[in-house]
């Protein structure tokens, strides 16, 4: 299937059919199309191959073939041309041709949102049309007038540009006539203008190169699948509120141009034949059942759909052709073919239909127990007839005996006539005939009915038969042939009713599994079943449900504790010491000496702000989070007297007394920058005023905040001569101006 459906391969496949000439590219075509029929790319190529040597009944025949399962608008106008092409010197006749494959294309594909060019050149066409008389000529106006007026509700790509065009024309026949139409129509164009841009939305969702092939899951069919779900919703909502006819032919054409791509999958055939049939067109849901097994002929659900709509609306001997077509000869069919044909028989022919099938269904190869049951249930519910069902039932046995599924059926059918003395004949005899490991569900239905219908002394005897039995296949027979609380439980416990709590039911579970492992060496033995993990089913905690006895634990021998300050490379510089500082190159965990003499070098207040920040695991820290500590950052800035800045330092060299009493600069400099002290100052009244209030939770704030305190602080005057200044602390700027 995978290798069928192989789109590399088709694409190769399309290209070197172009290099060929059309007598050799034919099989490669025909190759193609077989496989993927609604492929209009590929249809369009075939054409045109065609059409380049003017073949033009080989055109014909293919153009038959391919236009109304591909509605797409190249393929269409590709249509078009060669029409044009074959009737341009037929003269009137021709030119009456050419009008009536316009209108057949309108009719199918004008609703496309890519159909503008097509209703364009539709109106050129009529405009172009020879009037010899003043009759034809209002005939002609009159052609165009409506070409426009359909196409200008219609939601397409150009529908602005049709509303002008329009405009345009009615002006040039008669203004006074111009503006009652144009008023009449602008609603409308609004709608569709409005329509167009919610629709748009949709289609752009889906790959219009895709080509159909069965679903095989990936994400992207997923999406496309999707696309496709939202769009015939948002069409089938009628959103340009127009009549239900009009509605109803954009449904039909939305759902044909989604199994051009989605055509191998049945929900989208079996909706929209439903779709039909809710609309009340039930020859239209037929057709599409039709086309749909024609798609897909091993779908047995769609067969059993159809049959079912032919069956609602009485045409019984339609729905029986559907049910024999699937059947065939009958080598082939499946068993649940044969019960639902059984089923079909019962209601549509009576009884003695449905029995005669069943005679010959049990002679077919593919005959499995179901069939025996069904017909067996459907005797006993349907015809009230117990002895018919229990000689079915009894004609099965001597075919299905080995399989327990029957056996459990059987019993279940004994149980609701209350024959407990066929049922412990029946436990009996398929008991001594199941192999031990295929008779474990057999001996739970056992065990439950004696615990319904025996007394205490049979409870008992089968229980220890059943132990007996099942302890053959487990690896220590022993310790299943003892008796334990757990027989207790299961045996006074009653459908979620439990002699005992919860706690309990797990203490016992897990005692009842380390029982089976007792044996067998286990580093830590404990570690093999969790408190709580009891199974609960509806058998309890006798539930034969075993964990797997070997348990593989993880080498904890090289685990190391994660501790970030051992981290190497830049993100070590971002990680705080204990204490708040940043590290000395003596202290335990630290970072290595060369990047201890990187931290002594930079500025105090730097490296009390890259003591602040969070150790960073991954390529790119978190801005939001880097944007919150430095409006959070207890740095300072506090201008002194003479305009020298001081720091509080936490790590790193003080300056020297020699730069200090170098005060000479600094004076000049205040001379000349008088207003920036003011500046500094409003700054730091800014700055403290802003760490002083909590943290905004908005990020867009924090980011508009800091850009605009970046944007308004000058440059701080500094007090090391001859060394860089730096920006504000908040911010953590560096600016490489010199001082």
């Amino acid at each position: 299937m995978t290798e069928k459906y192989n789109v590399e391969a088709a694409e190769i496949l399309a290209n070197e059919a172009l290099r060929l000439q059309i007598s050799e590219a034919v099989p490669i075509y025909e190759q193609l199309l077989s496989t993927f029929p609604t492929a209009a790319k590929y249809w369009k190529q075939y054409v045109e191959a065609h059409m380049a040597v003017n073949n033009d009944d080989a055109t014909k025949q293919i153009f038959s073939r391919c236009l109304l399962n591909c509605l797409q608008i190249p393929l269409w106008r590709c249509y078009i041309r060669f029409i044009r092409k074959v009737n341009d010197k037929r003269g009137n006749e021709g030119q009456e041709e050419t009008r009536k494959a316009f209108d057949f294309m309108l009719n199918y594909v004008g609703a496309d949102i890519v159909s503008g060019p097509v209703w364009m050149e539709y109106i050129a066409f009529l405009r172009s049309s020879p009037a010899q008389t003043t009759q034809e000529e209002s005939q002609r106006m009159t052609s165009v007038r409506k070409a426009y007026q359909r196409a200008i509700v219609t939601p397409t790509h150009h529908v602005e540009q049709l509303w002008r065009d329009y405009e345009n024309f009615e002006n040039s026949i008669s203004r006074a006539l111009a503006k009652g139409l144009v008023s009449e129509y602008q609603p409308k164009y609004n709608s569709a203008r409005a329509v167009y841009r919610e629709r748009k939305k949709y289609i752009d969702e889906i790959d219009w190169n895709m080509l159909a092939i069965p679903p095989s899951g990936s994400s992207k069919e997923e999406m496309q699948w999707m696309a496709w779900k939202r769009l015939l919703a948002f069409e089938k909502a009628n959103p340009q509120r127009i009549d239900s006819a009009s509605a109803n032919k954009r449904i039909v054409f939305t759902y044909e141009q989604c199994l051009m791509y989605l055509y191998h999958y049945p929900d989208i055939w079996y909706e929209y034949a439903t779709w039909h049939a809710k609309a009340g067109s039930i020859d239209s849901a037929i057709k599409v059942f039709q086309r749909a097994l024609k798609a897909l002929p091993d779908s047995e659900m769609l067969r059993y759909a159809y049959a079912e709509l032919e069956e609602s609306r009485g045409a019984l001997q339609a729905a029986k052709k559907v049910y024999e077509n699937l059947l065939g000869d009958g080598s082939n069919a499946s068993a649940l073919s044969h019960i639902q044909f059984i089923r079909f028989l019962r209601r549509s022919e009576g009884v003695e239909a449905a029995r005669k099938y069943f005679l010959d269904a049990r002679k077919s190869p593919n005959c499995t127990y179901h069939v025996y049951v069904a017909h067996a249930m459907m005797a006993f519910c349907l015809d009230k007839d117990a002895k018919m069902a229990h000689n079915v039932f009894e004609a099965g046995l001597k075919r299905f005996m080995h399989e327990p599924g029957y056996i459990l059926e059987y019993a279940d059918f004994l149980y609701r006539l209350n024959d407990d003395r066929n049922i412990r004949a029946l436990f009996e005899r398929a008991l001594s005939s199941l192999p031990p490991e295929e008779s474990v569900e057999v001996w739970k239905k056992f065990t439950q009915f004696e615990q319904t219908y025996g007394d205490l002394a049979s409870m008992l005897k089968v229980e220890q038969r059943r132990k007996e039995a099942l302890s053959r296949t487990g690896d220590d027979g022993t310790s299943e042939l003892e008796s334990s609380l757990q027989d207790v439980v299961s045996r006074y416990s009653f459908m979620d009713l439990w002699p005992c709590s919860s706690n309990d039911l797990d203490h016992l579970a897990r005692q009842e599994w380390l029982a089976r492992n007792i044996n067998k060496k286990t580093d830590k033995p404990t570690l093999g079943i969790e408190a709580g993990s009891a199974d609960k089913t509806s058998s309890g905690v006798l539930s034969n449900t075993n964990p797997p006895a070997k348990v593989v634990y993880p080498d904890t021998s090289k685990m190391t504790i994660y501790d970030p300050r051992q981290m190497s490379g830049p993100a070590a510089l971002a990680v705080p010491s204990a204490s708040g500082t940043l590290p000395c190159s003596g202290s335990s965990g630290g970072p290595p000496n060369a990047l201890n003499d990187i931290l002594k070098s930079l500025p105090p207040a730097f490296a009390a702000f890259m003591a602040n920040l969070p150790a960073v695991e991954g390529p790119t820290p978190d801005a939001d989070f880097v944007i919150s500590v430095c409006l959070q950052s207890n740095i300072p800035l506090a201008t002194g007297k003479s305009g020298t800045a001081s720091f509080p330092l936490q790590s790193g060299p003080a300056p020297s007394t020699s730069d200090i009493s170098d005060s000479s600069k600094f004076r000049s400099r205040d001379r000349q920058t008088g207003k920036r002290k003011d500046m500094d100052r409003q700054k730091d009244d800014e700055s403290s005023t802003v760490q002083s209030q909590p943290l905004p939770r908005d990020v867009f704030k924090i980011r508009q905040l800091q850009k605009t305190r970046v944007a308004s602080s000058s440059r701080v005057t500094s007090s090391y001569t001859g060394s860089a200044s730096y920006g504000s602390a908040l911010s953590g700027d560096l600016s490489g101006s010199t001082g």
